[in-house]
């Protein structure tokens, strides 16, 4: 079953459970086996959907959680972050947006709690990396313990942005490289589109960075050294991605002050050009309007040949003006 195939009527607000066995594997469960567990049948993973009633009923009214981690889990909206209690551990982390028709940078927040017994995530929309929780799971290659899942899905969650903020960095790229062939209009959306994507996969990346740094000091028995371990190698992962983002976004600065400039000079040599032609066509212009004239005593005016020799007149002296112009290295 996928992460957004919908569930039964009779499990509104359960998306899955599981009972884990400490092996890898685990046992589904519905709403009458979440409600009938108790810590000493082992670890017990609840994946809930945010906005259900079920949902909402079951944290506040059956879980016995702390109004914080309650309020927190069922929020619409929130911001990474972690926050220790006695009786356990709340992160709230976020994945990119990989669902048909979104836009990566439009990240999806999972909230979580971790007790010893327990683990709560709580869902808004649909997450990739729980559909690969899921199916380690099945396969009996899933979490052994409370320290390992939370290990696990902060490295799913970065394994699903590598992808992501890669294209970028290549579409950039690609950008430096068509900066001179595209039309300017196509290049400063692309430009736009690279800053706005950057900055927005940055803000929710940076602070996810900071929740997974703060992890590796939490006293929790169930986290071990090897978590911890697991959780700096992601803290540091997740470092090189912001790095990567901040790159993009000065870049994206860079190519747009290079595209000021190339305009700038583009236009530059048009009226350079235009400044020239006009500079030949200036003393023509007099000697046509001179010429032009209704008045008696024009001269040539009665004369056969006199419009060629004006017209050989005028060649020459255009001749004359691109010999000089080039000699005083105007051209």
């Amino acid at each position: 079953m996928s992460e957004s195939q919908l569930v039964a009527p009779a499990q509104a607000g359960l998306v899955a459970a599981y009972l884990l066995d400490g092996n890898g594997g685990g046992r589904e469960l519905d709403w009458a086996g979440v409600r009938a567990w108790t810590p000493d049948q082992g670890l017990m993973w609840v994946h809930l959907e945010q906005g259900a009633s079920e949902t909402a009923h079951w944290v506040e009214t059956e879980c016995k959680l702390n109004p914080v981690v309650r309020e927190a889990l069922l929020a619409s909206e929130t911001r990474p972050r972690s926050f220790a209690f006695e009786d356990g551990l709340l992160v709230i982390l976020r994945g990119v947006n990989l669902n048909p028709g979104a836009v990566p940078e439009d990240m999806v927040g999972l909230r979580m709690w971790f007790q010893e017994h327990l683990v709560i995530t709580v869902r808004r929309r649909p997450l990739m990396a729980i559909v690969n929780m899921r199916e380690q799971v099945a396969a009996g290659s899933g979490p052994k313990s409370a320290g390992d899942f939370l290990a696990r899905i902060a490295g799913l969650l970065v394994e699903r942005m590598s992808p992501v903020i890669s294209d970028l960095h290549d579409s950039v790229d690609a950008l430096e490289e068509d900066l001179e062939v595209e039309n300017s209009t196509a290049i400063r959306e692309r430009i736009y589109g690279f800053r706005h994507q950057s900055i927005l996969l940055r803000r929710y990346i940076a602070p996810q960075r900071d929740v997974l740094s703060r992890l590796q000091s939490e006293p929790h028995p169930w986290l071990s050294p090897r978590n911890k371990m697991e959780l700096r190698e992601i803290a540091d992962r997740t470092l090189r991605f912001v790095e990567e983002l901040d790159e993009v976004r000065e870049r994206a600065v860079l190519l747009k002050d290079e595209l000021i400039a190339l305009l700038s000079e583009k236009a530059n040599r048009t009226m350079y050009i235009l400044t020239v032609v006009a500079a030949i066509m200036l003393p023509l212009s007099f000697l046509t309007g001179l010429l032009g004239i209704n008045v008696k005593g024009v001269p040539g005016a009665e004369t056969d040949w006199a419009f060629i020799a004006v017209c050989v007149i005028m060649a020459v002296i255009g001749v004359v003006e691109i010999w000089l112009f080039r000699k005083w290295r105007w051209l």
